[in-house]
This record gives C-alpha cells, sequence and structure tokens, in this order.
C-alpha cells in the first residue's frame, strides 16, 4: 500500500523542500504493474520520469546478434536514470526495462520534470547526483565485461542473485545474459563449479553448496 507522503520513500525527494514535495505530490501518478511488464522498450521516447516506489525494474540491452547484458537494476527507493537521460536529451530508449516483481512506480510528467529542473536547485541536484552515481555503475559493467575473469563475475553474481538464500532459480541463458557473455561460457564455468563442489545443478536451478567459498572467488580478481 502506498503511503499518504511518497517522496518519504526516496533518498533525493526526502530532502527536498517542503514546497517542492508538495509540487511533486500535486502533480506526479501512481501507477502498479504486473511481473514481466514492460516498462519501457527501444525506440520509445520517454515522456515522464520513474520513481520506483516497491519492486524491481530490470534494465537490458540487446546486441545485434540477438545477446542481452543486464546494465543494472532499479530497486524500490531509486529513480531510473536511463528515463532521465534519455528524456533530458529528447532520445529514444535503446534498452528495455522489464518488472521483475510486481511493481508500484511514481510518475512525474515531462512538462513538470523540466519545469521543476529549471525552477528547483535542489530538485535539479537530486536528479543529476542519482545521474552521475549510475554512470559510474555502468562504466563499471563496461569494465566488468571487457577486462573481468569470467570465474570471479559469475561467483559474485551468483551470490547476489541469491541474497539470503542458497538456491537460484534461474537458467544457464539468463545468468549469461546477466554477465553479457555466451550461454556455452556460463554453462562450462558452472560444470567446473560444480565439480569442484561450490554448486549443485538441477534443471532451471543452481545451489550454492559452498558460499565461503564462492565468496572468496568473488574477491580474488
Amino acid at each position: 500500500m502506498l503511503a499518504a507522503d511518497w517522496t518519504d520513500r526516496f533518498d533525493g525527494t526526502r530532502a527536498l523542500p517542503r514546497a517542492v514535495r508538495d509540487r511533486l505530490r500535486a502533480v506526479a501518478q501512481i501507477r502498479h504493474h504486473p511481473r514481466n511488464y514492460v516498462v519501457f522498450g527501444p525506440d520509445k521516447v520517454p515522456d515522464s520520469l520513474i520513481f520506483l516506489y516497491d519492486g524491481t525494474i530490470r534494465v537490458s540491452q540487446t546486441s545485434g546478434n540477438g545477446r542481452d547484458i543486464v546494465l543494472y537494476r532499479v530497486d524500490a527507493g531509486e529513480s531510473c536514470v536511463l528515463t532521465t537521460a534519455c528524456m533530458l536529451a529528447e532520445e529514444a530508449y535503446n534498452a528495455e526495462g522489464i518488472a521483475e516483481t510486481d511493481i508500484t512506480v511514481v510518475v512525474l510528467p515531462k512538462l513538470s520534470f523540466d519545469r521543476l529542473v529549471a525552477e528547483e536547485p535542489a530538485f535539479r541536484s537530486f536528479v543529476f547526483a542519482a545521474y552521475s552515481r549510475r554512470l559510474i555503475d555502468l562504466l563499471r559493467v563496461v569494465d566488468d565485461v571487457a577486462f573481468g575473469r569470467i570465474d570471479v563475475r559469475l561467483a559474485e553474481r551468483l551470490l547476489v542473485l541469491a541474497g539470503g538464500d542458497k538456491e537460484i532459480a534461474a537458467t544457464h541463458q539468463q545468468i549469461a545474459s546477466e554477465l553479457g557473455t555466451a550461454r556455452e561460457v556460463i554453462s562450462r564455468v558452472l560444470h567446473d563449479f560444480q565439480k569442484r563442489g561450490l554448486i549443485a545443478q538441477s534443471r532451471g536451478r543452481i545451489t550454492l553448496a559452498d558460499k565461503p567459498a564462492l565468496r572468496a572467488l568473488s574477491q580474488s580478481d
């Protein structure tokens, strides 16, 4: 259920002056979408800024040969900076945003966004601070894909996907998309992990049999 004042949910909006927060609440819309809903896709020019109140959005890009790579995830309490970038440049998305869970979003129309950015320094600082942080995250993705060891990256991603659990429901292709590599590469490394006793595999599921060893591997590069 959405709180009476949604601006309390986000660090950036919570720090804004009350007058600015009231303006945001007056013009924003609340929307609910189910899991697997396409929040945005390639070739669409965004007409609003998205604040994710609840749930998770996966942002990914597909190459010309059909290979996917997960760029980042938008978690509850964050805004989608790719939307911000495309709105500022007045250009279409070159990636896709999919709801990984049921989501609740706060939508700020572009006209209201433009006015707030122009008229409210506090809101402008909030927008560009979030943009800068995500740009650094994307540069790390590029660095990992270009230079990172695949076994180290895979160990790290398995731990992230598992969270506090020991089992992951994911195919080799889905994990390959997470890391921007081929399914065959992931299958080969997972087979090696299994031989070393780090994981166990069944159809569509991976069990982390030795989390401490995986964590040590993830920090070894």
